[in-house]
């Protein structure tokens, strides 16, 4: 499973980062972004900042996508 996030539609409520800190990550800027490990997929982000979410972490991810109140987090199987 892979995962990115739309910076144009987030609304910066960090619930993702809340629900899934191992996938998800708040920055300065007030928007989440995906994460790999330590790497933060910030440059770019968008569909360019594709990640693989790590094992044990989908339904996390997923719970963050349907929770998401910018409907912002987007999901490629």
């Amino acid at each position: 499973m892979k995962v990115w996030i739309d910076q144009d539609l987030c609304t910066g409520d960090g619930l993702c980062e809340e629900i899934a800190p191992d996938v998800f990550a708040m920055l300065d800027d007030g928007l989440a972004y995906v994460k790999e490990g330590d790497k933060i997929h910030s440059d770019p982000g968008g569909p360019a900042g594709l990640a693989t979410v790590p094992a044990g972490q989908e339904e996390a991810t997923i719970e963050s996508a349907e929770e998401c109140p910018g409907e912002c987090i987007f999901i490629e199987v």
